[in-house]
């Protein structure tokens, strides 16, 4: 079996597309697992959840952004502490949710605000060979907070991975690619199809592949036309239109 894994697509279907196109030149896939950050930020999310629907066999979960878009909890209360404390952040908290209400009203007006609402926390799957597998966006129990950063060091990874009872758990978030052992629990993440930090813009996916004999992984990224997402963003007057053209162009990475 193949299965392409994905995460942080955050509105931006020109970089979807890429990814999507990347994996049939791969020879294609026999599932999808897509963890969570989907629409949030960028400048298309209906075209980026027309996408993901169609996908076979895709198995979808949730990002802190997608909570945001569906509920109340937004802005985050731990950002607005932050902000309390350094103010200089207050443009861009505001910025960000400006921009979660202008996807709310699109995913609501287009009839997939429950469909959004309604993905899980997680997901669980049993590679051939015997191989747990645990499906989250930031760390296991939670879709927010810091996340598994590359620069943590194995104990600090270890207090949020010893009770996530899996052998290989793939996570998004951080928008940084990473590939960790520790304790005998292997950490994946794919980075970011939209908004990989700098300077490696390319999106990133990974391409698993198993049977009964064991598992490989192989990290992708795959470059696109990010000026076309600018030009796209801008056009529609996107609240957060200086935000993701600073990115796209090297200069700055949100804060999601």
């Amino acid at each position: 079996m193949r299965i392409a894994i994905f995460s942080d697509i955050h509105g931006n279907s020109i970089a979807l597309d890429a990814v999507l196109a990347d994996i049939q030149t791969r020879g294609g896939v026999d599932e999808y697992w897509i963890l969570g950050d989907l629409v949030a930020i960028g400048h298309d999310p209906l075209g980026v959840l027309e996408r993901l629907s169609k996908l076979p066999n895709a198995h979808l979960i949730r990002g802190n952004t997608d909570r945001y878009v569906t509920s109340d909890d937004q802005p985050p209360q731990e950002w607005v502490n932050e902000v309390k404390k350094d103010t200089s952040q207050l443009p861009q908290l505001i910025t960000v949710t400006r921009s979660m209400t202008w996807t709310r009203g699109a995913v609501s007006v287009a009839g997939w605000f429950d469909w959004l609402a309604a993905l899980p926390l997680d997901r669980r799957f049993t590679l051939p060979n015997g191989t747990r597998v645990l499906c989250v966006h930031a760390s296991p129990g939670t879709d927010e907070g810091r996340g598994m950063n590359p620069w943590m060091t194995d104990d600090e990874l270890w207090e949020l991975l010893k009770e996530c009872d899996a052998d290989l758990v793939f996570v998004g978030h951080t928008h940084q690619a990473q590939d960790r052992t520790v304790n005998g629990v292997r950490l994946i993440n794919p980075s970011s199809v939209s908004n990989p930090i700098a300077p490696d813009l390319r999106a990133g996916y990974v391409l698993l592949t198993a049977d009964e004999k064991g598992y490989r992984l192989e990290q992708r990224r795959v470059d696109y036309d990010h000026e076309s997402v600018v030009e796209a963003i801008q056009k529609i007057k996107h609240p957060a239109a200086e935000l993701v053209t600073q990115h796209l162009r090297g200069q700055q990475l949100p804060r999601l």
